[in-house]
């Protein structure tokens, strides 16, 4: 592929880089006007890069000669567009909130040296931007700069997000974790390419199915692989590297939580699945080696089981929701091992389906306050329909989405999952998760039982609405589609499952309708008389 051509699928991205720029500058300027206006610019340029993403990777434009799964940035642009829009309206009135308040009571003159909100908006876009490269990464060290381009503007949205220590201590853990992450799966890349010789996915895939036919991979191959997923599982927040979650998505507001809910999550499961197809692994052949499956499944069982009992344990919703957040790693995981074909197709949906789901329950929490401050525990959210019934349905809603519980958006995306592992022979794996599916309801209920039926209490009556009403149009619009796309369910299946396609199916499908035309072609030519050779045949000379 030439560059122009490869930059043809940068568009998304290369919109939401001029985005990053302009929100920048928007949010530096002295007129009040501007400055408020950064939230829409930001939403304006997200919802291009995801229209630009249907058109930049439709049919006619994939090339499955250079990418391993040609058509994933259409859907992950789609979904990247429409959460991270969502993501948006969760922050509005939330970013330099005292700073725009000192400001209009003329208490301060405004300072661009103090301002945050243009940086606040400018972070958070290039970290989607981040996760779309993930999709037209063509070797690894793309990869791992998309990798780090998702990551790095979170470290900062987390220590600017809040103006206590609990926020800089949860920054400061966060980045040193992260770094140290980084460092894993960047060595595991090292020796991928030792193993390989070669740093391009397509070169790479090709190598690992030589030794595969010459016996199966070396020894170099399997432990850069095994280094690269438990790096790469950090940004899940995959066990054994989960501990962070709970602390920094407690000391973070609740927007930028929302955003760790989503963002580098999807960034590790995509980037999880682009390095498994590099070792040969498609629709025409799903087996993973041995030591790979291992290591995913033990992976898998851990970060589900320890993510739903760490939930069970706690007070403080974030640290609730934390814990949940990681058993949904465990969760995807069961896709990843399936492969190819109905395995990713299943974990692109719930993708799509925990995002909207995770989004809307953090939406009440951006979208309500206790004097100031944001609702911390259980008892907050007592009694909750009394006086924000609007909020209490959307919790209880988007719970029960997360629990998946029939007919909502989780229960469809939960069931392909286990459908996944069924008909790929990890029947054992699918029990685990049916039964910490079931102990997730344990306290997924308290999240639908404590708002609607608890009787409040004096805490819980001062909880009152924040600055802004985008969040609670957010959580409404969350909602709404958690109700309504499942009506979609055939199509939203059919778009994930041709997302989902490797190259080698593609190519192979491709070549097989090739052979069909032409094999039909030839036997219509052995029925169909040429008129010339009819009429000589005719003739009275060879009567």
């Amino acid at each position: 592929m030439t560059m122009s051509n490869h930059l043809w699928f940068l568009i998304p991205e290369a919109i939401l880089m001029v985005g990053v720029v302009i929100t920048a500058i928007t949010g530096l300027m002295r007129s009040v006007s501007i400055r408020q206006s950064t939230p829409a610019v930001a939403a304006v340029f997200v919802i291009a890069s995801g229209v630009a993403s249907v058109f930049v990777f439709s049919p006619e434009h994939l090339d499955t000669t250079t990418f391993l799964m040609p058509a994933l940035g259409r859907w992950v642009g789609v979904i990247t567009s429409a959460v991270g829009l969502v993501l948006i309206l969760n922050s509005v009135g939330q970013v330099d909130r005292r700073l725009e308040k000192a400001v209009a009571a003329g208490r301060l003159r405004f300072d661009p040296l103090r301002a945050s909100g243009g940086e606040y908006y400018a972070f958070m876009l290039l970290s989607l931007a981040g996760l779309m490269l993930i999709c037209t990464a063509n070797d690894l060290i793309w990869l791992f700069l998309a990798l780090e381009l998702t990551s790095l503007p979170t470290y900062v949205l987390v220590a600017m997000s809040r103006t206590n220590k609990l926020a800089q201590e949860a920054a400061m853990k966060y980045f040193f974790l992260g770094a140290m992450s980084a460092a894993i799966f960047l060595y595991g890349f090292a020796l991928l390419y030792a193993a390989t010789g070669t740093i391009e996915f397509d070169q790479m895939r090709r190598a690992f199915q030589s030794q595969t036919a010459d016996g199966g991979l070396g020894a170099l191959a399997i432990a850069g692989l095994l280094l690269s997923l438990f790096g790469i599982g950090f940004k899940l927040a995959a066990a054994p590297l989960h501990l962070y979650a709970a602390d920094v998505y407690e000391g973070a507001s609740a927007p930028v939580t929302a955003f760790l809910g989503f963002v580098p999550k999807a960034a590790g499961v995509l980037a999880i699945m682009m390095l498994l197809v590099t070792t040969g692994l498609s629709e025409l052949s799903n087996s993973l080696p041995y030591p790979i499956m291992i290591m995913l499944w033990v992976v898998a069982v851990l970060t589900m089981t320890l993510g739903n009992i760490g939930a069970l344990l706690q007070r403080s919703i974030k640290r609730m929701l934390a814990y949940s957040s990681i058993a949904h790693s465990g969760y995807l995981m069961i896709g990843i091992i399936a492969g190819p074909g109905i395995g990713y197709t299943a974990v692109l949906f719930y993708l799509l389906a925990y995002g909207i789901g995770n989004t809307a329950a953090f939406s009440v929490l951006s979208a309500l306050e206790r004097r100031g401050e944001e609702l911390t525990t259980l008892e907050d959210l007592a009694g909750l329909r009394k006086r924000h019934p609007l909020m209490a349905a959307v919790l209880a809603i988007s719970s029960g989405s997360l629990l998946g519980f029939p007919p909502l958006l989780g229960f469809w995306g939960k069931l392909m999952l286990f459908i996944a592992g069924i008909q790929t022979g990890q029947i054992v794996l699918v029990i685990i998760a049916a039964v910490n599916s079931a102990i997730s309801g344990w306290y997924y209920l308290k999240l639908v039982a404590v708002p609607v039926m608890a009787t409040p209490t004096a805490r819980s009556e001062s909880v009152e609405r924040g600055p802004s009403n985008w969040p609670r149009v957010a959580g409404v619009i969350m909602v709404v589609a958690t109700l309504v796309l499942p009506i979609f369910l055939s199509w939203l299946y059919m778009q994930s499952s041709d997302s989902a396609q490797t190259a080698a199916a593609m190519r192979a499908r491709t070549q097989a309708e090739s052979t069909e035309v032409l094999e039909s072609a030839q036997a219509s030519a052995r029925l169909v008389p040429v008129p010339g050779v009819q009429a000589s045949l005719n003739s009275p000379s060879n009567r």
